[in-house]
């Protein structure tokens, strides 16, 4: 079962028209979220970053997009699924109509769960992939549906048994992974990109922040990475939502080891 627009219906039933304009225009945000036990995490931070993407794109919140409201459709979802933990993925859009101006800046609405799988793997190797670019701009920063980078660079990624990869951006700057936002350690530093460099604001990347700025052991800089000191570090990691965070092992003929990613993952288990 899906929820559109709050209304439950059957996955196979058509729902969007030739006019839908998350499919003609990439007109659409996402948030992707991990419920476990029948509780969200990270719910909060969750809804405010799609009101404050929403926001930026000018879309319209419906007066009644309050977050108990965002937590019960969410939960509803996973609920008529038969899942109590659960990847609920939320895209909202802007209604049908219009060419590149739109005819409303009104909103509808779409919620998938799916049974949540952990994918977090022992051995993980990535590479950079060079053939196209992210941009560091501001709209690089939310999670829009435009991911044709993402999608060629996990085609790259299966074509050359990588596990994942590292994007740039057009001034070659490493940004993020293609799921992912990137962390680098090197000795008791632990670094990961700039906003400013085009990265999305992870809802991990920002519980990292906040938990290493309190730690004794280590320090965070938000800071341009070279892909040249990729090979330099001593550990590498990603991190999402339903991951939470995945050491890198490999990259190019450089092995990584995993201590500091593992000790972070006992602490940001606390936080949930």
């Amino acid at each position: 079962m899906i929820n559109f627009n709050g209304h439950m219906l059957d996955k196979s039933k058509a729902i969007l028209h030739s006019g839908n304009r998350a499919f003609n225009y990439g007109d659409a945000l996402f948030e992707t979220l991990k419920i476990v036990n029948s509780k969200i995490n990270f719910l909060e931070d969750h809804y405010f970053r799609l009101m404050a993407s929403m926001r930026m794109l000018r879309m319209e919140i419906p007066l009644n997009f309050t977050m108990e409201f965002f937590e019960s459709e969410l939960l509803k979802t996973a609920v008529q699924n038969n899942l109590e933990s659960a990847r609920v993925r939320l895209t909202v859009f802007r209604k049908d109509g219009g060419l590149y101006n739109p005819i409303s800046n009104q909103i509808d609405y779409i919620i998938e769960a799916s049974p949540l799988i952990s994918l977090v793997k022992e051995k993980y190797s990535v590479d950079i992939f060079k053939d196209y670019y992210l941009n560091s701009d501001m709209l690089s920063t939310i999670k829009t549906t435009n991911k044709i980078t993402n999608v060629l660079a996990s085609i790259y990624a299966s074509e050359n048994g990588f596990d994942n990869c590292i994007l740039v951006n057009e001034k070659k700057h490493v940004v993020e992974a293609i799921n992912g936002n990137i962390f680098v350690v090197k000795g008791n530093i632990i670094k990961t990109p700039p906003i400013t460099d085009g990265c999305i604001k992870g809802i991990i990347r920002k519980k990292i922040l906040e938990m290493v700025s309190k730690s004794e052991d280590y320090s965070i800089e938000e800071v341009e990475i070279s892909p040249f000191e990729l090979q330099k570090a001593d550990e590498i990691f990603i991190t999402n939502t339903i991951m939470g965070i995945q050491p890198v092992t490999q990259f190019k003929k450089c092995n990584f080891s995993t201590k500091v990613s593992k000790e972070l993952t006992v602490t940001l288990s606390k936080l949930i």
